[in-house]
């Protein structure tokens, strides 16, 4: 992405600021493997979950199905360590680069990401 990763205690919060947020206060969050450039997830964050993500230097989230604040692998042990947050072009969605500590689906899958539309699928 052009440069080496950066240290979450080094981050900036004030360019969070600038961003986009929705009508609910919430920004589309990608997650990514900073090893491997696979899509694990894609959640979405408010500002505190962004402040959380930033100052521990793990991923967290809002959810918006139970209106609370999680901290990925909190329960699970699949936490996700970040090595560096990107912004669109557009301020409207971040890219979270991370090293994850297992599956990032609660399916167990490495990625949410790993059936085609076209192909049949149950859950």
């Amino acid at each position: 992405m052009g440069s080496a990763p950066t240290s979450p205690s080094t981050f900036d919060l004030q360019p969070a600021t600038d961003l986009k947020w929705d009508e609910h206060g919430l920004i589309t969050a990608v997650v990514q493997d900073a090893q491997t450039a696979q899509v694990l997830m894609v959640a979405w964050m408010n500002a505190e979950a962004l402040r959380l993500t930033l100052a521990t230097g793990e991923t967290h989230f809002w959810s918006r199905s139970r209106s609370e604040l999680w901290h990925k692998g909190a329960t699970s042990g699949n936490t996700q360590r970040v090595t560096g947050v990107w912004v669109d072009c557009d301020g409207d969605t971040l890219l979270v680069q991370v090293e994850p500590a297992g599956p990032a689906c609660h399916t167990g899958a490495v990625s949410c990401f790993f059936r085609r539309l076209d192909e049949p699928w149950s859950e």
